[in-house]
């Protein structure tokens, strides 16, 4: 592990050098590069610089103990190195967490598309709910919401809402999200007070960048219309709203939320290129299906993943058995005790997967 670290290291200095270099400096695509290696091995160069002098000052302690000195003093070094033995710890366990693989889309911008399954009209508010639950959470991180696409019922459910949140992290800590998310309530539109199951899909995908996916004019075929309501009447007569279909693979995305053609079509192709590069991502992973599937995955949309139930104020992440009595709470957008424990609980995964 040091020797990696100290690879690391070397390779972080190396990098503080280049970025001072004039060739580097007036080369925007290799500043760029450059940042964002450095940004990406800066915690762990830093974990690694304190556990250094840690391990320095933890040395030099035990090596006082060993000299003659008074109880008053002797009781002071002990208790020093029981303070560094104990951050030594922290920070190797901390470490060993860094040095796991890492996803190369966690940094990364995400589109969150949320459909309303099965239910009718309870799961399209349902949808409206989690839209609300993601958001808030959004705001709570700093991040910015961009309402992509949106196809709402007359009872103001959502049957199907697109969206982008911008943020750094955004997709580590909302890709677990992906799957069938079910609620247990009395619909609004229930008079003999029953409760009912319904289910929305979430799908989290991470933002691709034109060199990721690069999709060629001549494989695309852009339609307009115009932007449509609740109820799918008109609430405008230009034809602003967009659908690009991509024609070598028949995947379809649309944006009528922009107020003008040229803004439409560029989310649009946003929203096809993270869909695409879901295709392809989820056709690699195919190839290794006979490997053990990770207990919290990323991807499958019809794995049930969790349950809302209103009248206990209970939330279940079925992935690790994790139940909260917080309901209001989580849909007003405290996630983040269910975000860490999923990530924590892969963490724990790969640690199995690495020292196996």
């Amino acid at each position: 592990m040091i020797d990696k670290l100290q690879s690391l290291a070397d390779r972080y200095d190396k990098l503080s050098e280049l970025l001072c270099d004039p060739d580097v400096t007036n080369d925007p695509k290799k500043l760029r590069e450059y940042s964002k290696e450095q940004s990406d091995l800066q915690e762990t160069y830093e974990a690694y610089t304190e556990y250094k002098t840690v391990m320095e000052e933890l040395e030099a302690a035990k090596m006082m103990q060993g000299e003659k000195l008074d109880d008053e003093m002797k009781e002071m070094v002990k208790m020093e190195i029981e303070e560094l033995s104990s951050r030594q710890k922290v920070l190797e366990e901390r470490i060993h967490i860094l040095l796991l693989p890492k996803d190369p889309n966690d940094d990364k911008n995400v589109i969150v598309e949320i459909r309303g399954a099965a239910g009718g009209d309870e799961a399209a508010l349902f949808a409206a709910d989690l839209y609300r639950m993601y958001t808030r959470y959004a705001d709570t991180q700093g991040w910015r919401v961009e309402l992509m696409d949106v196809n709402m019922n007359d009872l103001g459910g959502y049957k199907e809402v697109i969206f982008m949140i911008n943020g750094k992290g955004a997709y580590s800590r909302l890709k677990y999200e992906s799957g069938a998310h079910r609620v247990q309530r009395i619909p609004a539109t229930e008079s003999g007070g029953r409760i009912h199951t319904s289910t929305s899909t979430v799908a989290v995908l991470p933002e691709v960048e034109d060199i990721d996916i690069e999709i060629h004019d001549k494989d695309i075929r852009v339609d307009t219309f115009c932007s449509s309501g609740a109820g799918g009447q008109s609430v405008n007569t230009t034809k602003s709203a967009v659908r690009v279909t991509h024609i070598p693979t028949g995947i379809v995305a649309t944006c009528q939320d922009g107020k003008s053609q040229n803004s439409n079509k560029e989310k649009a192709l946003q929203v096809l290129r993270a869909r695409i590069f879901d295709v392809m991502r989820q056709e690699e992973e195919a190839k290794y299906a006979g490997e053990r599937k990770s207990k919290v995955g990323t991807g499958d949309r019809s794995e049930r993943i969790r349950t809302y139930n209103y009248p206990q104020s209970r939330v279940t992440d079925h992935r690790i058995g994790l139940t909260l009595h917080k309901l209001d709470a989580v849909m007003n957008g405290d996630m983040g005790e269910i975000i860490s424990s999923l990530t924590l609980a892969e963490q724990a995964e790969m640690m199995e997967k690495v020292n196996a």
